[in-house]
Order: C-alpha cells, then sequence, then structure tokens
C-alpha cells in the first residue's frame, strides 16, 4: 500500500469508528479461546457500541508501547460513568504486523473496571524494534477502530530519521480541531502534547471575539464525574481521534486540566476560598490517567501523580517529558506580566528539587545525540520593556530564573551534544536561540527552543511580518513568532533537526487546509536555530502588523 494511501486508510477508515463489522477471521490468525470467552462474558449488559472514545497508544520505548481504550456507551453521560454498567468488562486487545490487521503478533484480555472510569491500559512488550504496528480492542459483539503504533529503535541503534511533532492547548470552544486532523495525515513516528488537553470552563466564561463556537457541556470542572465527561467530550471529537490513532503520543499537562495557572497545591486564585481544591486535584488526576496513554507509573496516589518521565528513542533522542506545574513555587508576583522581584530568588523552583536534580542526572548520563525537553511554559526569557526595567510573565521559567539557570548550566556541565526545548502554552508560534545570560545579547548560544501554537485556543488567530513584533526587537535572541493556529513538526536526523511550523488559516470553520509558515534548522553542535524558509505574508488575512507593544502585552495577560 502505498504512503498515501495508509495516510487514508488510517485517518478516515479508522477513526470513523465503525469497526463492529469486522469478521472474525480478520481478527485472528487462528482460534483464541480468551478472546472467545472475553466475547461471551462481555456482551451481557453492552447494548451499543462502547469504542465512541477511540483509541491511542503511548510512551514507547524498543519493544512495546502502551495501548489505551475506554468504554463509554453514553460519553456525555453528567455522572462520568460513560453510561456502562458498574461491572467489569473483559476487554480483548490485538497487536497486528499488518495495516489490514490479519496478522496477531500480540494478544491477551485485560479489565476494564468501574472504579477507573473503565479506561484501559496495555503495556505491550516482546515486539522488535523501530517498526510500525496496528492494534485494536473487542468488547462482545464490537471491535474498535484500528490505531497505527510503533516501536522506538534498538538503544544502541540511531534508527532512521524521526518525525516528531508536538502540539498544545485544544480549547473545545473556540474552534474545530482542524490541526489534529491534519496532523494525523503528516504520518508522524510519535506526537508529544504539552498541555491544556481540554479546558476546564463552563460555557460563555471563556470567550472569544464574536462568540464560542461550540460550548462545553457541564459546569466548571472540579469533580471526579466533570473530568470524565469533560475528557470525554474531547475524545468524541473525530479530529482528535484521528491524531490519537495515528501514531503514538508522549503527554504531559500544562494548567487547564486541573485549574488555570495553578501552582502545586494552590489554586489559580487563592484570596478566593477554595477548601477542596486538593480534591479536585485529586480527581483532575485521576480523570487525566484514565484518559491518557500512560504507563503504570503514572498511576495516580491521592493528590500525586509521576509524570515526568524519559523516553528513549535509540541513539537518536532522549526526550525529558517535565512537569512544571505539580512540584513548583508559586508564582512570585502573580501570573502576569511584573518587575519581580522574587523571580530572581534562588530558592523558588519551577520544577522541584527532586525533579531538577532527576533532568540534571539525566544530561550526565545521556549519549543521545539530540536531548529533548517536552515542557509546557515559555523558557526563553521574554521581556516586554524596552527601557531599564524587566518585565516578564511570571507563569513562565521567566518567574523562575535561578531555576532556569540552574537547568540551563546543567546541560552544559554536562556537555550535551544538542540541547532542544520544546514548549507550548502561549498560543502562538516561536522560535528562539537560549542563553545563559540574556542580558547580554553578544554571549554564546547554549540551546534552542521552538514553541508550538494552539490547536485551537484563541480562535481563527491572525497571520503577520514576525519582524514587526516588538518582542523580537526587545529581545535578538527571539527568532521568529506567528499567532495562527497549527503545530510543529521535526523531522529528526543525526546530522540536524528541522522543525516545519504549521498553520491553519481559520479554525472557527471546518476543514481548513494546513501549509508551512516557516522552516527552521538546528544544526548538529551548533545551538541555536536557523532560518530556512519564510512563506510570504498572505495579504487576504486579518494582519497584527501594527499592534504595539501595549496591545501584544494586553492579549498575553488576558489569556487564560
Amino acid at each position: 500500500m502505498s504512503k498515501l494511501n495508509r495516510r487514508h486508510f488510517l485517518v478516515t477508515g479508522l477513526a470513523a469508528g465503525a469497526a463492529a463489522a469486522i469478521p472474525a477471521s480478520a481478527a485472528h490468525a487462528e482460534p483464541d479461546p480468551a478472546a472467545e470467552t472475553a466475547q461471551s462474558l462481555a456482551s451481557r449488559g453492552l447494548r451499543t457500541d462502547p469504542f465512541t472514545l477511540g483509541v491511542a497508544s503511548g510512551d514507547p520505548d524498543h519493544e512495546g508501547f502502551v495501548l489505551w481504550t475506554r468504554l463509554a456507551q453514553q460519553p456525555m453521560a453528567e455522572d462520568g460513568l460513560g453510561g456502562m454498567p458498574q461491572r467489569t468488562f473483559p476487554v480483548l486487545w490485538q497487536v497486528y504486523s499488518d495495516e489490514r490487521a490479519r496478522r496477531v503478533v500480540r494478544s491477551g484480555v485485560t479489565v476494564a473496571a468501574p472504579e477507573w472510569g473503565h479506561s484501559v491500559h496495555v503495556e505491550v512488550e516482546g515486539l522488535s524494534s523501530d517498526r510500525e504496528y496496528w492494534y485494536r480492542f473487542r468488547v462482545g459483539p464490537y471491535v474498535s477502530p484500528l490505531g497505527r503504533a510503533r516501536t522506538a529503535p534498538h538503544p544502541l541503534s540511531y534508527g532512521g530519521g524521526l518525525a516528531m511533532a508536538f502540539v498544545s492547548c485544544a480549547q473545545y470552544e473556540h474552534g474545530y480541531f482542524t490541526s489534529y486532523r491534519r496532523l494525523a495525515e503528516e504520518h508522524p513516528d510519535i506526537i508529544l502534547h504539552l498541555g491544556d488537553y481540554q479546558y476546564e470552563y463552563t460555557k460563555n466564561t471563556y470567550t472569544i471575539p464574536g462568540g464560542n463556537i461550540r460550548h462545553h457541556e457541564g459546569p466548571e470542572t472540579e469533580t471526579l464525574a466533570n473530568y470524565r465527561q469533560r475528557h470525554a467530550q474531547y475524545k468524541v471529537d473525530p479530529d482528535l481521534q484521528a491524531a490519537h490513532a495515528a501514531a503514538p503520543w508522549l503527554v504531559v499537562w500544562d494548567d487547564h486540566e486541573l485549574d488555570n495557572n495553578w501552582a502545586d497545591e494552590v489554586p489559580e486564585k487563592p484570596e478566593v476560598p477554595q477548601p477542596n481544591f486538593l480534591t479536585r486535584r485529586e480527581a483532575a488526576f485521576r480523570a487525566y490517567y484514565e484518559n491518557m496513554p500512560l504507563r503504570r507509573t503514572s498511576i495516580p496516589r491521592g493528590i500525586d501523580m509521576q509524570l515526568y518521565r524519559r523516553v528513549r528513542w535509540g541513539r537518536m533522542a532522549t526526550f525529558h517529558m517535565l512537569d512544571t506545574r505539580q512540584y513548583r513555587d508559586d508564582q512570585g508576583c502573580g501570573d502576569g506580566y511584573r518587575d519581580c522581584p522574587a523571580a530572581v530568588d534562588p530558592a523558588r523552583s519551577i520544577t522541584g528539587a527532586a525533579q531538577e536534580e532527576w533532568l540534571l542526572n539525566g544530561f550526565h548520563n545521556s549519549r543521545a545525540q539530540w536531548d529533548i525537553l517536552g515542557q509546557q511554559v515559555f523558557f526563553a526569557q521574554r521581556d516586554n520593556n524596552a527601557g531599564p526595567a524587566k518585565i516578564t510573565s511570571q507563569d513562565g521559567w521567566d518567574g523562575y530564573v535561578a531555576s532556569r539557570r540552574r537547568i540551563t548550566e546543567g546541560w552544559i556541565d554536562a556537555e550535551v551534544r544538542n540541547p532542544v526545548v520544546l514548549t507550548g502554552d502561549v498560543h502562538a508560534h516561536w522560535a528562539s536561540d537560549l542563553k545563559l545570560d540574556y542580558d547580554d545579547p553578544t554571549g554564546p548560544t547554549v540551546g534552542s527552543e521552538l514553541v508550538a501554537t494552539s490547536i485551537s485556543t484563541g480562535g481563527d488567530g491572525a497571520d503577520s511580518d514576525p519582524a514587526r513584533h516588538p518582542f523580537l526587537t526587545i529581545n535578538p535572541h527571539l527568532k521568529f513568532y506567528n499567532n495562527q493556529r497549527g503545530y510543529v513538526v521535526t523531522k529528526i536526523e543525526r546530522e540536524q533537526m528541522s522543525a516545519d511550523f504549521k498553520v491553519v488559516p481559520r479554525v472557527q470553520t471546518p476543514g481548513a487546509e494546513v501549509y508551512t509558515r516557516a522552516t527552521f534548522v538546528i544544526e548538529d553542535r551548533v545551538p541555536g536555530v536557523q532560518q530556512t524558509y519564510l512563506r510570504p505574508l498572505d495579504p487576504t488575512l486579518r494582519t497584527a502588523q501594527e499592534m504595539t507593544v501595549e496591545e501584544t502585552v494586553r492579549l498575553e495577560t488576558e489569556r487564560p
């Protein structure tokens, strides 16, 4: 099958979910007694297809990956139980070596239990390294959509070039998830989601000019039922299902999976009494695990959840997936742009001491060609003041300057070959050089940062000439800006890492095509980003060329 046909098969044929008519002979290479037993047991109590939320894979290594699904006959049920009976269901899972699902290479039966929202997490092992696989689930007479996964290269092998994409910030109410659909069509090897997978607000709370085009169901998410329902509303979106079925994901949260701008045990607005915040945090963490393709090491324990972790792609890349929410000190002077003395306090941390030590040890032990930090908030300095005052966002690493410096010094001291920071959160594309001392623009560049815009948050956005953005003048290490919606696709090879900043011109109506707004390259052992392509400004699109510093700061400050 050609690559184009394979993409069509995965994106249109599988995400639709109408797989129940597949005959048993296509799903089994030979009779499987365990499967037949599971099918017989599971058929009781199911009257409609329970695979309404799709399938997903995640956290691959060189011999396997995690498979995920969650059973829900009525996904939008207010009690968060998905219309499922209060009993366990045996679920058959199968992994295939071919995309027509004829050759079974691994299979088994697992249990979907009501206490975990009838979610399923299967850690598949014993597969061949560096190759594609396909998978699906069966419960009674119902068969899930087919998903594509792949294993990483052997730890001693570089493998071929790695097609990695990363995304963030999908506000269901602000636009259609067209970028997820276009991303699925890219046929990546792996997808990183860097946070704000879903938003907590009730309808008409976080609105865009002209009004939201879709609405959240239910109240602001505070209980386990609320979070389960909200995750389900996002998961039923066919474009999101297509992206999950297309490739394994590495996920980390940011703030909206719980509460805007939360910091450890402190809610966004500590001055407003929220005595149940820790109960809310426990519910949000549990629902997040239930709905993500995570390994058992991330099973939440009360208000705690181990999310930072390391995923290796052979010798080519090591992904250090960070959690900059659960362990951080509270923002020193509030969440917005401030000239804040606390920002430079060496005792404050955005990662917490244990995670920082884990990361620095990872730098020293790494033998990867590329060390990639998958994390949430802007890493490079973004000063919005052209004068002597330093006014920066206190929710990003600018609010934790000493913490950023320790991490940066860590990869310098460890002689990390190619440090690259990947970021979400800010609803715009950015590319920047990283410095040890941002106050000395002539100082050496020591790393690179690539920032993905939002999938939909903020609505359609606007195209503009990146050179006219005031932040790029004030901060010469910032090299690119674009305020449209989209994602970033990278090609990681031994000699270089290239990054295409993909955009769609609109998300407030469905079906937009995608194009590359700019391409940057990071060369092996040459820190910093180099622009190799910039698409001319489209004069038919609304621009923000004349946006003032004040307008830019206002938009960012008001952004939840």
